[in-house]
């Protein structure tokens, strides 16, 4: 009697095991290895890649993004054309949360798309947390529609890929994978140096994301860098040692005016200010900024104002 007991328990118990097994298998490889693809293996957001009907990329946090940049648009700002990497980089990054997902994203739109890719959204699931600007004087005029949600993560892939296929994004990014080492023609080394962080070459654009150092949590869930909430600082040549910049920093409220202050006597202008989130711990406030001249001096006046925010040095 006891040993068919004993044979029984084995039956059952042997999948769980199993189970337990290959997560703990998984965890050790994430933890073992400094690669990005390691946080989260590729396979398991494959249903993930196909609903989105694009390849992602894996992201630290545990986090898959893709990446969508609006290569259709042809928007000039202050005579520069905007390359995608420098602020038409549509994106939609995914972190699991137990059985769902959190969502967040950021679909660059003309203003004709806007209503029906929000219709689109809406209609999927998907919560919208903020529409608006993020560069003033440009033309023809973009509009920025911010996403935070949390759901099942194939059907929410589904539906903003649904959204996205009202506008005219292309359906697959050929954008050469970023490069540290690629030469803009300006000082990227000292940029680099003066911001206290490396950035990457994306597009013919200089991307430097600064986390900040305290934790973000979204209803509850602690939201990685990656998700959207690290200063971004972006640097894209025009010539001579110049680049225009944009991008934007994630800041608490204490911190917005003195950052005001220290980018204006920069010669850096603000074109935005406003939240991208709606339930975030704490409180966050985006500010987006502009400007062409000198590199390594605009560099200088960044450093300025990252010295008035809470960032990781």
């Amino acid at each position: 009697m006891h040993a068919i007991v004993r044979k029984n328990l084995s039956i059952r118990i042997s999948p769980i095991l199993v189970m337990v097994c290959l997560s703990c298998g998984s965890l050790a490889s994430a933890q073992g290895s400094g690669s990005t693809t390691a946080s989260t293996p590729t396979n398991s957001w494959k249903q993930v890649e196909d609903a989105m009907g694009r390849s992602g990329q894996s992201q630290p946090g545990h986090v898959i993004k893709f990446g969508m940049p609006r290569k259709d648009l042809h928007i000039v700002l202050d005579g520069v054309d905007i390359k995608p990497g420098l602020a038409l980089g549509s994106w939609a990054a995914f972190k699991r949360d137990g059985g769902g997902a959190m969502v967040m994203g950021n679909p660059v739109l003309t203003e004709d798309e806007v209503e029906p890719v929000m219709m689109k959204l809406q209609e999927g699931g998907i919560h919208e947390s903020a529409v608006h600007n993020h560069l003033i004087g440009e033309s023809p005029h973009v509009m920025y529609m911010h996403t935070a949600s949390h759901g099942d993560v194939v059907q929410m892939a589904k539906a903003i890929h649904d959204a996205v296929a009202l506008t005219k994004t292309p359906g697959t990014d050929t954008t050469p994978a970023p490069q540290p080492g690629a030469e803009l023609g300006f000082d990227q080394k000292q940029v680099n140096q003066i911001l206290g962080h490396t950035g990457k070459v994306n597009g013919g654009v200089l991307q430097i994301g600064v986390p900040r150092a305290e934790t973000i949590t979204d209803s509850g869930m602690a939201v990685p860098s990656s998700l959207g909430v690290a200063t971004a600082l972006n640097f894209q040549p025009t010539g001579s040692g110049k680049a225009a910049i944009t991008g934007d920093f994630v800041l608490l409220g204490g911190e917005v005016n003195p950052l005001i202050k220290a980018l204006r006597q920069n010669g850096i202008a603000i074109t935005a200010l406003h939240s991208h989130m709606l339930m975030e711990e704490p409180h966050l406030f985006f500010m987006h900024f502009w400007a062409n001249d000198d590199a390594v001096k605009l560099a200088k006046g960044l450093r300025a104002a990252l010295d008035n925010t809470n960032s990781t040095k």
